[in-house]
Parts: structure tokens; sequence; C-alpha cells
């Protein structure tokens, strides 16, 4: 498939997880994000929430092919937090996401191995309590046919996991479908078969589409 056209994963929904690593509390936080713009307020909106905490690290990666990416250690040792932050972000493939992570120091120096271990986990964690979904490539295609032909299309979507939108019932039966691109040609050709080529088929759109996990 073409790079262009190859499906991407997106936060649909920010969560919120937590741990405790020798008694200093590591809170990661998620926001859905479109913009650079976007992922800077809410970690102002963070450190403003977590005043009272000792670091608020954060990361973000925006855009299909992670165009823009940033993170911050807030002063804890180089390469410990807003590094390994971004790699849990990337290594999991999540497109257009912030997290910002709070520490609440406890006390105990956790050393740089420590705090590697730390704010991996809270990104972990928090990943694992927020929703995320499949951005895919699609074709948005109109489906005319007259009252013969209708079960036999509504039958070959339902076998493909697919739902018509915008049905109109006239003199013909008209209907729009979002078709997952390598699914196009091959339901097309079986509905070409089944209705012995009496439907007609046009594409109106090509366009990415949220399908969540």
């Amino acid at each position: 498939m073409d790079i262009n056209k190859k499906p991407y994963r997106i936060l649909v929904e920010g969560g919120q997880g937590e741990i405790v690593e020798k008694k200093s509390r590591f809170i990661a936080t998620f926001r859905k994000v479109e913009t650079e713009e976007e992922a800077l307020l809410f970690i102002e909106e963070m450190k403003k929430k977590y005043w009272d905490a000792r670091h608020n690290c954060h990361a973000f990666v925006i855009g299909k092919n992670a165009e823009t990416m940033r993170f911050s250690d807030d002063g804890e040792p180089g390469g410990t937090a807003g590094k390994p932050m971004l790699e849990v972000l990337l290594g999991e493939g999540v497109r257009n996401v912030a997290v910002v992570v709070t520490r609440y120091f406890g006390g105990v120096l956790l050393g740089t191995g420590g705090l590697v271990r730390a704010y991996t986990q809270a990104v972990q964690e928090g990943l694992r309590n927020s929703r995320t979904g499949w951005m895919k490539y699609g074709c948005l295609l109109s489906m005319e046919t007259d009252y013969n032909g209708i079960g036999k299309i509504l039958y070959l979507l339902g076998q493909s996991g697919l739902e018509p939108r915008d049905a109109e019932y006239t003199d013909v039966v008209s209907l729009k479908v979002l078709v997952p691109y390598e699914m196009r040609q091959a339901l097309e050709k079986d509905i070409t078969e089944a209705t012995c080529g009496k439907a007609k088929i046009e594409l109106l759109e090509e366009l990415f589409f949220l399908d969540e996990e």
C-alpha cells in the first residue's frame, strides 16, 4: 500500500495512570491534541493543576508521520524522563497525543535507571487507561440498485462488516458506504456479480476515517 495510505494509530480519548515508586508518585495524564499549540496549552494546564509537584515532565507526538515531536525532563536528570516517555509513544505508534507525568517526590532518590523505569511505566499505565483507534484509508462509495439487488448488496456489506449510511428508497435504492481502501476492489466485484451488473457504483471521495479499537 502507498505509504500515504497506511493506517496510523491516534489517541481518541485521554486517560490517567498512576504508579508509586519508593514513595514517589508518578501521575501520567493523556490528552488528544491536533497541534503543537494545543499540546503546549495542555502542558501549562497540568503545571497549574499540579503546581505543588516537584516535576511535570512531558512528551507529545503530532501528525500521521510524527512530524512534530517534543519532550522535556522538567528538571529531572537529562534523558531520564521526557525521552523515555516519548519512546513509549513512538513504540506504541500513537499519534496526536500529549502526556504529562507529574512527580511528587517521596524523599528517596531513584537513580537514573529507576527514573527511566518509573516514567516509562507511568506512561504505559496512562495509555492503558486511554482510548486509542486507527485512522484507516478508505473510499466513500455511492451505490444505486433496484429493489431486487438491495438485499444482495446488504448481505455482502454485512459479510464484510460494513454498514450503509444515507440510504434513500425512491424508484431505486441509493446508499453511501465507507469501505476500507484494500477491500474496495473485491467488494465491487462481488456486488457487480451478485446484481448481474445492474448496481451502479461510484467513488465519491477517498479519505481517512476512525476505526476505534
